[in-house]
């Protein structure tokens, strides 16, 4: 069912949320945009600009890995200060409530753990940006030790120290294997939800986007809030086509 109006979308969803004994909030690019982040996908954003680069390019070219974090470094100085907006806060007062259990995100910006979602609780399908590490050894590089390396040797993209390998963000590049332990959490959450809410995500990327179906197939309720449609729309018990942070504002704990 399809919220006709705003005040009727936060009273559906805010009772939703009251009779739920556990919520699992699934997010994607949509409740990061009010925080200054584009979303990549649409029409306009930075993939119709810069093509994305496979993994297999980054493995195979010195070129496509240097290209890469010439890329990342000029997201973080455009992005980089962007704090969680009201959509995070609100998914934070979930958790803090107990209501909530972590979150399952597409989102690679760390905003869940800046708004107070404990590490271990944001479940990254996509990875996170905020640091890197060594494909053949797994070394954890910050990614100011990168930008360093990087800046001094003439826009190349440094090599691991320690055993020789690549290193690249901690994010998952088409192409790569998903990441095994947050699939299968994300997975189990999903099952033993009774309240999945899908907020701010196009639902098209797999196998991310089983998991709204997952929750639902197993007896939960399923909330998807998005201004455009997404193709689960019709299975969904509520449907919220507003500005996200405007549709969950007033759950944030003051």
């Amino acid at each position: 069912m399809i919220a006709p109006d705003l005040k009727t979308a936060i009273a559906q969803l805010g009772e939703l949320i009251e009779v739920a004994s556990m919520v699992v909030p699934f997010t994607g690019a949509g409740i990061s945009t009010e925080c200054g982040i584009p979303d990549f996908r649409s029409p306009g954003g930075y993939w119709t600009k810069n093509r994305p680069i496979p993994f297999d390019e980054f493995l195979a070219s010195q070129e496509a890995r240097d290209e890469t974090w010439r890329r990342r470094f000029a997201i973080q100085d455009q992005f980089g200060g962007a704090q969680p907006g009201r959509g995070h806060r609100a998914l934070a007062s979930l958790y803090r409530r107990g209501k909530a259990p972590g979150v399952i995100t597409q989102n690679i910006d760390n905003l869940h753990q800046t708004s107070g979602i404990a590490d271990d609780h944001v479940i990254e399908l996509h990875g996170n940006t905020m640091f890197a590490a060594c494909l053949d050894c797994a070394a954890r590089y910050e990614i100011p030790w990168v930008r360093q390396r990087f800046d001094a040797d003439g826009g190349r993209a440094p090599d691991c120290p320690a055993c020789g390998g690549h290193i690249k963000s901690a994010t998952i590049s088409f192409g790569q294997s998903m990441p095994e332990v947050p699939m299968r959490r994300a997975e189990e959450l999903s099952r033993a939800c009774d309240l999945f809410i899908a907020i701010g995500s196009s639902l098209v990327v797999w196998p991310a986007a089983g998991f709204p179906l997952t929750a639902k197939r197993s007896g939960a309720r399923l909330v998807i809030v998005n201004r455009e449609p997404t193709e689960f729309d019709e299975l969904a018990d509520l449907v919220v086509r507003e500005d996200i942070g405007d549709a969950l504002s007033p759950f944030i704990a003051h």
